[in-house]
């Protein structure tokens, strides 16, 4: 077993005893890091970013590079699995990702096959296995993607999307079109994670960007059973050690008792939920990951420093926290101000356990 020197990360998730809380972002090898965009503009494209192993394991340590971080994220995009299934992936300045081929027709949906890991997305288990060798063992590296609902989202509205309008007509037309593509989704994100898993990432989240968009009911059915599925279905024992699943929902702190109950070791909470009332619903179940609003980061550093001590007081004394954001960092975020925040998280979570 080659556990990092660092692992407060790993022991958090499965809410052991650490000497601080610790601390990563949500997209933090990103465009508010001139050395991300001088690396993303020799490689061309974002996607020739992504299919690079070399460049993406260079922009995932540059913010390793910078800042006291207590995790390294895979370099990559939530939708490598779409791609993959030949739905054309672009990207569109200022409009961001987009399908030349959107699942509308009944036998475009009843054709999808889940990629083959390794074979269609062999670049990204590259990526993890270089990342992996090059943190040397510093702090864990993260593994991820996109929730079959997120997923399919981009997958039928062709893109992002402002009211979902087409997936939710067909959710309610004809859900059982809708329930397929989910089910093909959950088999590959299944299999994705776990071939992540298997090429050295040590932790795995599940990003349900989209879920908060859909009613209670809808959510269960749409949504939650299909990460229950994957999260049953994951390698949770790797190299001798523990390998945690974190769940986050953007918009789904009214369904934080649910999501519990999945199997999850820890729930991504966005900046809209009270970390302190979700640490009392969710009781001792499950970790708690988050939740600064992002533009808190484009305050003065004191007023960054103000607003993590409430989040870390708010939360409490005892482990089980892991400090992010609420949601993925801006890319207009000045550095420094990330450096702030995450000294601050460290500084403060250490004296809270000496009180």
């Amino acid at each position: 077993m080659n556990k990092p020197k660092n692992d407060t990360f790993l022991r958090a998730l499965l809410r052991q005893p650490t000497e601080h809380t610790p601390v990563w972002l949500m997209r933090q090898a990103g465009r508010y890091l001139p050395e991300y965009c001088e690396t993303r503009r020799r490689a061309g494209s974002f996607m020739d970013l992504c299919r690079n192993p070399q460049l993406a394991t260079e922009v995932t340590l540059q913010p390793l590079a910078r800042f006291d971080l207590d995790a390294a994220i895979l370099f990559s995009d939530i939708l490598t699995v779409p791609d993959a299934m030949g739905l054309g992936l672009y990207f569109v300045e200022g409009e961001g990702p987009k399908f030349e081929r959107p699942l509308r027709e009944e036998w475009e949906i009843r054709n999808l096959t889940a990629p083959d890991p390794g074979v269609e997305l062999r670049y990204v288990m590259d990526a993890v296995a270089e990342i992996r060798r090059a943190l040397g063992n510093s702090v864990p590296l993260i593994g991820f993607s996109g929730s079959p609902f997120t997923l399919a989202c981009y997958m039928i509205e062709g893109g992002a999307s402002d009211d979902f309008r087409t997936i939710k007509a067909m959710l309610y037309d004809r859900p059982d079109l809708l329930h397929h593509v989910l089910e093909i989704n959950a088999g590959a994100v299944t299999a994705y994670l776990n071939a992540q898993i298997e090429s050295g990432a040590q932790a795995v989240m599940i990003f349900d960007t989209w879920g908060g968009a859909l009613s209670q009911r809808a959510y269960r059915e749409f949504s939650l059973a299909y990460m229950e599925r994957i999260v049953d279905g994951l390698i949770r024992e790797h190299d001798g050690a523990r390998v945690p699943c974190i769940v986050f929902t953007k918009g789904g702190g009214q369904w934080l008792e649910e999501i519990a109950a999945i199997g999850c070791d820890a729930i991504g909470l966005d900046w809209t939920t009270d970390i302190g009332a979700a640490r009392k619903r969710v009781g001792d179940r499950v970790a708690l990951q988050g939740n600064l609003d992002p533009v808190v980061l484009f305050a003065q550093p004191e007023k960054i420093a103000q607003e993590v001590r409430a989040i870390l007081d708010a939360y409490g004394s005892g482990s089980g926290h892991i400090f992010n954001l609420g949601h993925g960092i801006s890319q207009f975020t000045p550095p420094e101000h990330v450096a702030a925040l995450v000294s601050a998280v460290h500084e403060h979570s250490r004296k809270q356990r000496q009180i």
